[in-house]
């Protein structure tokens, strides 16, 4: 709220308003006057924390999950009470190979690669976590390409 002792015209006003607009840009407090991709990336944030309040991963079924840039996708197996990652895969990895493949079919490499690391360290059984993602496009192939490899979430 506005102090009533000091009065704002003119210039002060301005002022006043362009560093509350500042402010909340820096805090995240008002979408509105924030970019539209910030607006993407706070509503995934949103929907993250919403998904984490209720997936927890432990060493038996750690947690599956998936990040995912223009380029590239990773996943990691967490162990959420000690807040250790036990296994990670990205398609990364695959750079040093001359094979052109579209992102769906990297997914996918990514998928089974995660799935034969977990089997080869003993661990059966997931917990997926989209992490504020679609259950589409890559996050959908990657998700079903390491149930084929052998893990059950």
């Amino acid at each position: 709220m506005l102090n009533s002792r000091v009065k704002y015209s003119g210039r002060n006003w301005v002022k006043l308003l362009k560093s509350k607009i500042l402010i909340n840009q820096i805090t995240g407090k008002n979408p509105k006057v924030m970019g539209a991709k910030n607006k993407k990336v706070n509503r995934r944030i949103k929907i993250k924390n919403r998904i984490r309040k209720t997936v927890q991963g432990t060493a038996a079924r750690p947690r599956m999950t998936v990040y995912r840039s223009n380029k590239q996708i990773y996943v990691q197996l967490v162990d959420d009470l000690s807040g250790k990652t036990l296994i990670s895969a990205s398609s990364r990895v695959d750079e040093g190979e001359e094979t052109k493949s579209n992102k769906i079919e990297q997914a996918e490499r990514v998928g089974k690669l995660v799935a034969e690391k977990a089997k080869s360290a003993g661990i059966e059984s997931v917990v997926f976590d989209r992490n504020g993602y679609l259950y589409h496009g890559r996050v959908k192939s990657l998700a079903e390409a390491a149930r084929k490899g052998g893990l059950k979430f």
